[in-house]
């Protein structure tokens, strides 16, 4: 497995990460099975959030009746969860980021999932009425109290990291960001800038060179997905130039197109962590062969323009 230095405190972690957001589907002995499974293939990293399942908090209470049927498998474990996301009566969500629902999220997601402490912690999206000094707060109580031991964000521009890190005596780590072969502006708007392209539209404040600039790693969610909860793009007849590249990669490897898929993420030089939420066992082994992979200079370029994206 690739192993990267992960933000500012350069923590060595692995590239590929195991998501848990479809766990919900999953028994505890087969949440069990996929852990071991990821550990088998050199990645210890797992990512969850309190807004994962249903009800709330329904995925980290499998995993952590899966830590209290197989003693000593969290301690083996790097355990990132995401907080903030909160639901109405009714099923709508709203975000939530004032210290004492933040804390209260963190407490609730530790008893759940059995566990004193978190290694990672998120803020899950932004919250529009966020204050960054509450936000603050909270985070230097978590880190005082042992209950986090580090910090991020997901789904950030960079002004939105900037307010938050003035007030933070911690630093942010982590920002996780949806990045996928279909679904790649932040990569492909620099290369368009200066041009009535569509992608030369900075949408993102120029988050990927700003996430290099301080040190934050980038986790890369939905690297299978060509829109939010849209479907894959791999074997979709709507992206059958994109498919048909990355077989001829994939042949070239002597892998399959999933492989491809995420070696194409960890070939770019900003070092990003890649979540794979399969819940099947040979699909995340696939994943993980990525890291054994380099792309070039062509074939990462061949996808990239087979995906359609411009060269300017």
């Amino acid at each position: 497995m690739k192993m990267i230095k992960l933000g500012q405190n350069k923590t060595e972690v692995p590239a590929v990460i195991q998501g848990t957001m479809r766990f919900d589907t999953l028994t505890t002995k087969e949440t069990a099975a996929m852990f071991e499974n990821a550990m088998e293939n050199g990645t210890n990293f797992i990512d969850t959030a309190n807004c994962y399942g249903k009800p709330e908090g329904l995925v980290e209470s499998i995993i952590g009746e899966t830590f209290a049927e197989n003693p000593g498998l969290r301690e083996k474990l790097i355990l990132q969860s995401k907080g903030g996301i909160t639901f109405f009566e009714d099923g709508r969500p709203y975000h939530n980021y004032s210290k004492d629902h933040l804390l209260k999220t963190l407490d609730n997601s530790l008893r759940r999932m059995k566990t004193d402490h978190l290694d990672y912690f998120l803020l899950h999206r932004s919250d529009a009425l966020f204050r960054p000094e509450e936000v603050a707060e909270a985070f230097e109580i978590m880190k005082k109290e042992g209950k986090v031991l580090h910090f991020g964000v997901s789904n950030e521009v960079p002004y939105g990291i900037e307010l938050l890190q003035k007030y933070c005596t911690v630093p942010i780590e982590v920002n996780q960001m949806q990045f996928s072969v279909a679904h790649a502006d932040m990569c492909v708007q620099p290369i368009a800038t200066n041009n009535h392209e569509f992608y030369a539209v900075d949408r993102d404040g120029g988050i990927l060179n700003y996430c290099r600039l301080k040190d934050i790693t980038i986790q890369a969610w939905s690297p299978f997905q060509h829109g939010f909860i849209d479907g894959t793009f791999i074997d979709n007849p709507d992206y059958q130039e994109l498919n048909d590249a990355m077989q001829r990669v994939a042949d070239k490897y002597g892998v399959n197109k999933t492989t491809i898929a995420v070696a194409w993420i960890l070939r770019h030089p900003a070092d990003m962590q890649v979540v794979c939420g399969t819940t099947k066992q040979d699909r995340f082994s696939d994943c993980c062969k990525a890291s054994e992979i380099e792309l070039t200079y062509e074939d990462w370029y061949d996808i990239y323009l087979s995906a359609g994206y411009p060269i300017m």
